[in-house]
């Protein structure tokens, strides 16, 4: 079970990230696949969405591997 509360679209996806437009989170997609993908969608080029926590996690682990290089 889902709680709809978690659920963030592409939008809030790039801002988490820290990218300048909600397009790039696809190509984020393809370029790292450990990245989250999406939980719902209605298709390609379509809403799709994710869970804030999966997202916000995989994140920080970002940060702080770039920061450890």
């Amino acid at each position: 079970m889902v709680n709809t509360d978690d659920l963030c679209d592409a939008h809030e996806v790039a801002d988490i990230v820290g990218l300048g437009h909600s397009n790039t989170v696809h190509s984020y997609l393809r370029r790292y696949p450990d990245m989250p993908r999406p939980v719902f969608s209605l298709g390609s080029r379509r809403v799709q969405l994710w869970l804030r926590p999966e997202v916000v996690e995989w994140a920080g682990e970002r940060r702080r591997s770039s920061v450890a290089r």
